[in-house]
């Protein structure tokens, strides 16, 4: 019996080419990148997605080939908050990808006049004090715009070089891929984001 296995053994790795031992670390092989398929993309296309930076209008809080995590999942259970950085699509090409900052949320005002942000709720109004600008630096435009249900009025933090809603208005929450999570590249600059308060 024994002989006759060793016989069907040894016409196998005559006609594949491939013991069982082979076939055996093949099969584990296989194991590991199925499972390793079944984690990943559903993380990368429905979870996460990375973004590469392209640009200035986000210096100094992130520059031009900074290497992002976006969080594609947190808006699904939730709404966008001042400070959020977002990628989205563009509104007027949708197949360019933008990174901003959320300034305005539903049902406010946001009021740029002598370079100052104020933002006109129903129960407040508040001078916008962005810490994470260089000091001194000036939002140009004089703007005023009504942010409506499922919009966002969004901006860069370089304000003089950004091409924002200043220009073409506000967002659409559906426009919105995901917020900015992770800093990864570069390197020395690797880094978890959070959104300031103000």
């Amino acid at each position: 019996m024994e002989d006759q296995e060793k016989k069907q053994e040894q016409e196998k790795q005559k006609k594949f080419g491939i013991g069982k031992e082979q076939w055996k670390t093949l099969w584990e092989f296989a194991k590991v990148f199925i499972i390793a398929v079944l984690i990943v993309l559903p993380i990368r296309y429905f979870l996460f997605q990375p973004f590469i930076v392209r640009g200035d209008s986000m210096v100094p809080s992130f520059q031009s080939g900074d290497y992002l995590i976006i969080d594609e999942l947190s808006y699904k259970f939730s709404e966008p908050q001042r400070g959020d950085v977002v990628v989205f699509r563009y509104p007027k090409d949708p197949s360019q990808r933008f990174i901003k900052r959320v300034i305005g949320v539903p049902g406010e005002t946001v009021d740029i006049t002598n370079g100052k942000v104020t933002i006109y709720s129903q129960n407040e109004t508040i001078n916008l004090d962005e810490k994470y600008l260089p000091e001194n630096l000036k939002t140009y435009g004089d703007v005023k715009t009504v942010v409506g249900e499922n919009e966002y009025f969004v901006m860069g933090d370089n304000r003089e070089f950004s091409y924002d809603s200043r220009a073409w208005g506000t967002i659409s929450k559906s426009d919105i891929i995901g917020k900015v999570f992770l800093r990864l590249f570069p390197v020395a600059a690797i880094s978890k984001f959070t959104a300031p308060t103000y």
